[in-house]
């Protein structure tokens, strides 16, 4: 009889995630042009507590930010990943990592998108990055698409919306796949393509006046992005067969408030609508639960002759998921719609409102395992805190520590139970402009970087207590957790 697995496999893929857009900078160097990630401008009076939506605008709201000379737009700087990469991915080879999840500038390689030939130095630029991931032995995990969509896409195109769109990101894919054929093995095609709309903008490139339905808009936008998805597998399968393609959710698995049954099927009505996205890209099809919900809501997808059948023979070969925290459901209060969740009043908030639930890791990674049965990737699992640095420059996070502490014990208990996950990859192992608000502030890192919300200081890289806690967990295969 077969055993069930005492702790880690020895092959397990430690390592850590960061996105280009969040970290490389760079954003007018070597031809790359300008991203939906780079109108995103800091805001100082930001609400942390009650971020509905992740950048965009009205149309005539993202073409005035494009040529905006006062505002402050974090993203298009970063922490100069673009010209310091060597020196960090030094610092997370120390650490012990095996694996460095990344993603590759749609907007480096193709500026408009458009263009009949990519850039090659942007090509160029990857080429190294990605040698010097492998250099220091760790194995390359790249998104093609992480909220980096070229805005001229979305200001002449409307972004996913328009099907060309989709084929303009599938010849971006043809040539990054072919340029790092037998180099990179893992590709995320979409970045949690079911985060919508809090980040329809960067994930779809759908502007907020787009349309009178904006939600039939979305999930048509969605569907478009199912097609691009399954023929980026079609091809990688001539182009490089060795490549190992999968899709990423942002978790979104919810509890019941209470055990009132209108608490309970509206939660599972919820949940099924978040495995909707999984369910078309892992399964092949269209569930029946979300063509009645599309019908209900008045929601017309304009599906043509033979996209179902290119979905259905072209499904994902892994799943990858991010999770921070968990939601509840009151039927009193929520509705059906995408995210409209409330908080658990039973666990802690951060400034951000996000609460720590390690036992959410393993109820939704348990959830997945068991309706999917492929292998699964923590592509994201972090801790955004307000970080001091003490006067001898030390930086003692052992709330960072506590969180991944508690969450990886879970992960343990999810391989003892048999469910394959391969890798783990902490989020933000160094510091970085924080995805929601724009901020520098929140820090998830490992390593410290000295920058504040503005852009100042001295980009000096330090290393937090965490930084040493992680390196021993690594060394140790997940055993010495203390």
């Amino acid at each position: 009889m077969k055993q069930a697995p005492k702790g880690f496999p020895s092959n397990f893929l430690w390592g850590g995630a960061v996105a280009a857009c969040q970290v490389e900078g760079a954003y007018d160097v070597d031809g790359r042009g300008l991203s939906t990630s780079d109108i995103h401008v800091y805001d100082k009076n930001l609400d942390r507590a009650h971020i509905e939506k992740e950048g965009g605008g009205t149309l005539q709201g993202i073409k005035r930010a494009a040529i905006d000379t006062e505002g402050y737009y974090p993203k298009r700087y970063g922490i100069d990943f673009y010209h310091t990469y060597k020196e960090d991915l030094a610092l997370h080879k120390e650490m012990g990592f095996k694996n460095f999840r990344t993603s590759i500038s749609w907007s480096r390689i193709f500026p408009n998108g458009d263009e009949l030939l990519p850039n090659e130095k942007g090509l160029e630029f990857y080429d190294n990055l990605i040698d010097e991931i492998i250099k220091n032995g760790m194995e390359p995990i790249m998104t093609m698409s992480h909220y980096d969509i070229p805005l001229h896409l979305v200001t002449e195109y409307g972004g996913f919306a328009n099907r060309k769109v989709g084929d303009f990101f599938v010849k971006y894919a043809k040539v990054i796949l072919e340029r790092y054929k037998g180099k990179v093995k893992y590709w995320i095609v979409c970045n949690q393509i079911n985060l919508i709309p809090g980040i329809q903008f960067g994930s779809l490139g759908i502007y907020d006046d787009q349309a009178k339905n904006m939600e039939e808009l979305m999930y048509q936008a969605v569907h478009n992005q199912f097609v691009a998805s399954a023929k980026v597998v079609e091809a990688a399968k001539t182009i490089d067969p060795g490549a190992f393609l999968g899709t990423m959710l942002a978790d979104a698995t919810s509890y019941p408030a209470t055990c009132k049954p209108e608490d309970v099927v509206l939660t599972l009505k919820k949940n099924r609508m978040q495995y909707y996205f999984s369910d078309v890209q892992l399964r092949g099809e269209y569930p029946g639960y979300a063509l009645r919900y599309f019908e209900e809501n008045g929601i017309n997808l304009d599906i043509k002759e033979g996209d179902e059948e290119l979905i259905r023979n072209n499904t994902m070969q892994f799943l990858a998921i991010s999770y921070y925290s968990s939601k509840i459901v009151d039927s009193t209060i929520n509705t059906i719609k995408p995210f409209d969740v409330s908080q658990n009043p039973y666990l802690e908030p951060t400034p951000w409102d996000w609460r720590m639930d390690p036992l959410g890791l393993y109820n939704c990674m348990s959830q997945f395992w068991d309706r999917y049965q492929v292998p699964l990737m923590i592509a994201e699992n972090g801790f955004g805190a307000l970080d001091k640095v003490e006067e001898d420059g030390s930086i003692h996070d052992p709330y960072r520590i506590d969180y991944y502490r508690k969450h990886i014990e879970q992960l343990k208990e999810l391989i003892k139970d048999g469910v394959d996950i391969f890798a783990y990859c902490a989020w933000g192992p160094i510091d970085i402009v924080s995805s929601s608000t724009a901020e520098m502030s929140k820090r998830y890192g490992f390593i410290y970087v000295d920058k504040d919300d503005f852009g100042n200081g001295s980009g000096k890289r330090s290393k937090k207590d965490s930084f040493h806690w992680y390196k021993k967990v690594i060394e140790t295969n997940g055993e010495d957790l203390d």
